[in-house]
């Protein structure tokens, strides 16, 4: 069923908030994300839900204190420890009418609850997001930031490279009225990436607007690791391709890049394995493509623009695999473990399927 919006000119609408923050393995991100959220200067109530997923490290702990030093902060129990799951589990606890998702390890930058909120009034929106302002901390870390940021990196998004203001695909984190996530039935729990783009979609299905503003910006801190960054983009990579096979219509042209990138590569070096000296062009094409935008990449260190072709490599061969076996065979309970650990993603991996 449609559910309609209507815009609001006044400024000063300014209605109480639920903040709803989906935690996990997040004890070293928790703190600077909760400060920035109760930092905002918002003139309206606001309270925020810490969703707790079973941390392996001391994130419950670091909760336990931020909620007893400040009322506004509850904290809720997420026994699956799956993003989705928490966002919904949120929500329903939740107060007010309107909700913002900021996960763990963002931090909105100041203004952003105010002037979300009025946009999202302004122009009647369902959804409103704004830029995911990737940054680092090491040299590495610092690579992968701009690879987020760099349309070679990840691909054309606004909300990587911004833009102008207007209706989008996708939102990144997102602020919501509430009547329009519930109409759709919330985050589909069956999806482990990508949830994001699938609500933004059903939203748009029911009648609803998506707004890209670039006056919102989100700090977002990438993984800092290799192994990390493997596992997360093809956990990605196998979601993409599974919701792409399950609707290719609606599956931008960039998402293909990667995935005939990894094929093209692995088929020169078939041939160079046979003796075929011309199996070395796709790699080495793809690499010099790679060495330029490291050399030519700007605010980062020499060891930086090193760390920047490791980095994209490894986005891209990791984002395309994935893609590829999420295509061929569905996601078939693929979870992200470079922040998820322990039983409980090994369980939910089992159980992704059968709820389909």
């Amino acid at each position: 069923m449609a559910v309609k919006a209507t815009g609001i000119k006044a400024k000063k609408f300014t209605p109480a908030v639920s903040v709803v923050m989906p935690v996990l393995n997040e004890a070293n991100h928790l703190a600077a994300a909760v400060d920035a959220i109760l930092a905002q200067e918002y003139s309206g109530g606001l309270e925020l839900l810490l969703v707790l997923g079973p941390s392996t490290d001391s994130t419950s702990a670091v909760a336990a204190k931020i909620a007893k030093s400040d009322k506004r902060v509850r904290l809720i129990d997420n026994p699956r420890g799956l993003t989705t799951v928490g966002m919904n589990l949120g929500v329903k606890t939740a107060k007010h009418t309107v909700i913002v998702r900021i996960d763990a390890h963002s931090e909105p930058t100041p203004g952003y609850l105010q002037r979300g909120v009025e946009i999202l009034f302004e122009q009647g929106a369902a959804l409103v997001g704004g830029i995911m302002d990737a940054r680092g901390k090491s040299a590495f870390q610092s690579a992968v930031a701009f690879a987020y940021k760099s349309r070679f990196g990840i691909g054309g998004g606004a909300y990587h490279l911004g833009g102008d203001a207007g209706e989008a695909e996708s939102a990144y984190l997102g602020i919501f009225q509430r009547k329009f996530f519930e109409a759709v039935g919330g985050y589909d729990e069956s999806i482990v990436r990508g949830e994001d783009w699938d609500l933004a979609q059903r939203i748009k299905a029911a009648g609803g607007k998506v707004w890209f503003s670039p006056e919102l910006r989100v700090i977002y801190w990438p993984r800092g690791r290799v192994s990390k960054l493997v596992r997360q983009f093809y956990s990605t990579g196998v979601w993409r391709g599974d919701l792409t096979r399950r609707d290719p219509a609606r599956a931008s042209r960039r998402y293909f890049v990667p995935p005939v990138a990894v094929v093209a590569i692995s088929f020169g070096l078939v041939l160079l394995a046979l003796g075929l000296t011309v199996g070395v062009i796709p790699a080495t094409a793809y690499l010099s493509v790679v060495a330029l935008v490291a050399a030519t990449a700007q605010g980062l260190t020499l060891k930086g623009r090193a760390a920047l072709v490791v980095a994209l490599v490894t986005m891209h061969m990791s984002w395309g695999w994935g893609f590829l076996v999420g295509y061929a065979r569905g996601a078939r309970g693929t979870v992200d473990r470079s922040r998820v650990t322990g039983k409980v993603s090994n369980r939910d991996a089992q159980n992704q399927r059968s709820k389909k």
